[in-house]
């Protein structure tokens, strides 16, 4: 949607053209929002904007077809390593020699990523943060064989779509979950010794540091599985780091299909 609306000849892949017709609808949803605001007292210029938008976007269910003709690959399927890795691998023997690959992973090491192809010069991160319309914030993520000009390039298309990119190297989390996910795991640890109650925790942090959402509205938010997946993840990768010890509690809830908002029920009920 950004990338449409800031003038970007996009074709948007995905399974089923189902789950395509879906997506195509809720971008033109978005947009109608977006328009409300932007062009609040202008509709037929709103009207305008969300056709001309549209037009940038085409669909398909064949990512080798569409990748000939591509400058730039955002994946952003499901956190799973090797189901990545096996797309990236596929889409580099049919990609042109100058297109850069980037993943919109949170928690997978890009560099891995990057070593099922032949291009790892030519391949980087770029998280974008939800909900990606209203969101500033996109993280550009250099690998050590990131080259200067596929990292520029990334840096240039974020500021292109309207987004405020800072660059970090490739740490698990990056630059955000990094410092997000470990406060929300203390927050659990907080309340799993019984030292405060989850509502407490909550409106200690949004009104003492201003965050929108307290630890547990946000691990709701996110959703416990993804947020369990992320620290086992990183407790794997440095098993000794006491920042990315496993929660009994967190895994119980998962265990118990106890998702968060998504499911009606986290650590609050829906």
């Amino acid at each position: 949607q950004v990338a449409a609306a800031s003038g970007h000849t996009v074709v948007l892949v995905d399974q089923s053209d189902e789950i395509l017709r879906k997506s195509t609808k809720g971008i033109e949803e978005s947009l109608k929002r977006v328009t409300k605001k932007k062009f609040a007292d202008k509709p037929e210029a709103g009207a305008e904007f969300i056709e001309k938008t549209l037009k940038n976007i085409t669909t398909s269910t064949d990512a080798v077809t569409v990748v000939h003709s591509t400058d730039l690959v955002i994946e952003a399927i499901v956190e799973n390593q090797e189901i990545k890795n096996e797309l990236f691998k596929r889409l580099d023997k049919f990609a042109p020699e100058h297109t850069i690959f980037a993943s919109n992973t949170s928690s997978l090491q890009i560099t891995q990523l990057a070593n099922s192809t032949t291009r790892q010069d030519r391949f980087g991160g770029l998280h974008f943060f939800n909900p990606v319309p209203m969101m500033k914030l996109v993280e550009v993520i250099k690998t050590p064989m990131t080259s200067q000009k596929t990292f520029e390039s990334l840096m240039d298309f974020s500021k292109a779509v309207g987004k405020s990119p800072v660059s970090c190297k490739d740490t698990p989390g990056f630059i955000v979950n990094r410092l997000l996910v470990p406060y929300m795991m203390e927050a659990v640890r907080l309340f799993e010794r019984g030292d405060a109650s989850k509502e407490d925790i909550d409106v200690a942090m949004k009104l003492g540091a201003g965050y929108p959402m307290g630890p547990f509205e946000l691990l709701d938010y996110v959703g416990l599985d993804t947020s369990k997946y992320i620290i086992d993840g990183w407790h794997s990768l440095e098993p000794n780091n006491p920042l990315f010890a496993p929660s009994r509690l967190l895994n119980k809830l998962v265990e118990e299909k106890k998702l968060g908002k998504k499911t009606g029920e986290g650590f609050y009920k829906y």
